[in-house]
C-alpha cells in the first residue's frame, strides 16, 4: 500500500479526480460530506457508496477519500465519482480480487463508457447530428 493515490473517472462530460490516503474513514466530494453533496437524492449517495460497500469496512474504515467533480450534470458526476473511487481503492490496495469484484458487480466502475455525442454535420439544421430539413412533396 502506498501513501496516497490519485485516480480519475469520466462519464460523458463529467470528470472526477479522487485522492485516497490513510485517515479516519471520511468521504468528501468538492470539500463537502457525501450526504450534503447529494442532498437532493439518496439514490446518488447510494450509488457513490457502492464501491465502499463492495470493498468492505475492513479496507475502507481507515481511508480518507477526497473527490473533486466538475462538468456534466449531477448523474454524470455521480457515475464519474463512483468510477474514480473504485479505481482509487483498487490502486491503493493493489488487489486483483477487488478489481474483479468491481467488474463483476458493474463493469462501468472500472471501465469508461466510450460513447460520445456525434458531431453535427455541415449544411444541416442545428437540432442534431443527422437532423435534416423536412421535405414536402405536395
Amino acid at each position: 500500500m502506498s501513501d496516497s493515490v490519485h485516480t480519475n473517472g469520466k462519464r460523458k462530460t463529467a470528470k472526477a479526480r479522487a485522492t485516497v490516503k490513510e485517515g479516519e474513514g471520511t468521504l468528501r466530494i468538492n470539500s463537502r460530506p457525501v450526504h450534503l453533496w447529494a442532498n437532493q437524492s439518496d439514490m446518488q449517495a447510494e450509488r457513490i457508496k457502492e464501491p465502499l460497500n463492495i470493498a468492505g469496512e475492513d479496507i475502507v474504515g481507515d481511508l480518507d477519500i477526497r473527490v473533486d467533480a466538475n462538468g456534466g450534470g449531477k448523474q454524470g458526476q455521480t457515475e464519474a465519482i463512483r468510477m474514480a473511487i473504485a479505481r482509487g481503492l483498487v490502486e491503493y490496495t493493489d488487489s486483483d480480487q477487488l478489481e474483479r469484484d468491481f467488474r463483476d458487480y458493474d463493469r462501468n466502475m472500472m471501465v469508461e463508457d466510450p460513447r460520445r455525442t456525434e458531431t453535427r454535420k455541415p449544411s444541416q439544421s442545428s437540432k442534431g447530428a443527422r437532423h435534416k430539413q423536412q421535405k414536402s412533396y405536395r
